[in-house]
């Protein structure tokens, strides 16, 4: 009778050599993402994931705490920002691989409230008044309450408002703000209302406050991390770049 054992042997030793292959290939990345890219950011990294086997893992929150923590050591191998300041930056300090900075969306601002008709289509409510409390992210933390400032300063409403403004520490909890009905209003990022239903929204011209430039850097920490690495790469492709645009954003 064949003995089938060494053939099943070679088999097995087969499939085991190609499962090491593949895991010795697939990697983790520790990814530090802008509050405002949350849902983007996990649609992508599903994608990502599915397509090459690596796993990131992402953290969401103020890209100025996030420099902070970069900065300290924190050992995440990616910077998403909401800005293009604070990578440019990681890559003048030394904490960035010089060549991997890119912007991988421009994000836009929108004054919104859950109350229909609130908001008006040119945001003159904020003249007009008939709120108690405005929510914006902290500008010196995050791009978009510093989007939000300069607009509120265009319009020569910033001192008159102030005693209204109410401070999240990233844009998510300034969103959150005004879900909660804390604020009856609020400057959030249009990728987060932009599936909202009703409520009504104000989208800022980007001519009212500086270009919100969220760029990508690849962290020293990361520099031989093969996932990173990969998903910076995937983060400007084609398939990306359509997620990306579905949720409000521009690309370049």
């Amino acid at each position: 009778m064949l003995n089938r054992r060494p053939l099943l042997a070679a088999v097995l030793a087969v499939a085991m050599s190609l499962s090491t292959g593949a895991a010795a290939r697939a990697a983790e990345a520790k990814v530090a993402v802008a509050a405002n890219f949350t849902e983007p950011a996990k649609a992508i990294a599903a994608r990502f994931e599915a397509a090459t086997g690596h796993k990131l893992v992402l953290s969401f929150g103020s890209s100025g705490q996030f420099y902070t923590q970069i900065a300290n050591g924190a050992p995440y191998d990616a910077f998403l920002s909401a800005d293009s300041e604070r990578p440019a930056k990681a890559e003048a300090d030394g904490l960035a691989v010089p060549g991997t900075r890119f912007t991988y969306a421009v994000g836009r601002l929108v004054l919104f409230s859950k109350t229909p008709g609130l908001v008006d289509a040119k945001g003159t409510v904020l003249a007009k008044g008939g709120f108690d409390k405005l929510a914006i992210a902290d500008p010196k933390a995050a791009p978009y309450g510093q989007a939000a400032v300069e607009t509120l300063t265009k319009l020569r409403l910033y001192e008159p408002l102030k005693p209204k403004i109410v401070t999240g520490a990233s844009i998510t909890q300034a969103y959150q703000y005004v879900q909660t009905g804390a604020a009856e209003l609020g400057f959030v990022a249009l990728s987060q209302v932009i599936d909202e239903k009703g409520g009504s929204r104000w989208l800022v011209p980007a001519a009212d406050h500086s270009a919100i430039d969220q760029q990508a850097v690849l962290l020293k920490t990361g520099a031989d991390n093969e996932a990173a690495k990969a998903f910076l790469k995937f983060l400007n492709g084609k398939e990306a770049r359509a997620i990306i645009k579905r949720y409000g954003y521009e690309v370049r």
